[in-house]
């Protein structure tokens, strides 16, 4: 739907997808609780029954479900489970924060233009798994964050915003996540901000901010 175009009294409902820790679910329900955003959690949805963040969102109160992928016989089997839990929330928008799943073609193209993901690199760089010691490797003297809107192809949706965090000399792959992982929790609440106030949108290809076209890059903060 197109919430800018959404009926009068509609609160966006948010349904969140974690994997871990769900730090990246606290800080957006941190803000919808300081009145930031304005939208409701209508689910917590995790994967792995042991991860950190199960606890949390439940002790914050919000509706919280452990779907086990190692019970399904098959990726599809899995993500058509998920994609139907999901739509009994019936949410405005999903959000992958540190969801740590490799989605099907179907599932994504079912949520096309409301599914947000969050990547610890600036996109298009290192797309997958260990991406800070691979800047480090590669010598970078900037590395940093994307959230993106979710595509088929891994990682490479459309960008909305990143982080930019400065590579020190002394660095390792801990110390430079530790840094870009803060500034996850500032960038991601904003796109989601953008998005429930109808300000943002998927155009074909292409991040829209205010019916503007985004830079591929998506906005970029300096940390």
């Amino acid at each position: 739907m197109n919430l800018s175009n959404a009926g009068a009294g509609h609160t966006p409902r948010l349904v969140i997808l974690i994997s871990g820790s769900g730090s990246n679910m606290l800080a957006i329900a941190e803000a919808i609780s300081a009145g930031q955003i304005d939208a409701d959690i209508a689910g917590v949805i995790c994967n792995r029954p042991d991860a950190a963040g199960v606890q949390k969102a439940r002790d914050r109160g919000l509706p919280t479900l452990v779907i086990d992928h190692k019970e399904y016989s098959s990726r599809e089997a899995f993500d058509a489970e998920l994609r139907q839990q999901i739509d009994d929330c019936e949410p405005d928008l999903v959000i992958l924060a540190g969801f740590m799943r490799i989605l099907t073609p179907a599932f994504v193209a079912h949520y096309e233009g409301r599914l947000l993901n969050i990547h610890p690199s600036l996109l298009p760089k290192y797309q997958g798994l260990n991406t800070h010691q691979r800047a480090l490797d590669a010598g970078d003297s900037q590395h940093g964050v994307t959230v993106h809107f979710v595509t088929e192809v891994l990682d490479d949706g459309p960008n909305i915003i990143q982080a930019v965090v400065p590579v020190q000399p002394t660095d390792d792959a801990t110390s430079l996540q530790q840094r870009v992982h803060a500034q996850e929790h500032i960038i991601y609440p904003i796109a989601v901000k953008w998005f429930v106030d109808g300000r943002l949108k998927m155009q074909g290809k292409q991040a829209m901010l205010d019916g503007n076209p985004l830079p591929a890059s998506g906005l970029a903060l300096e940390s």
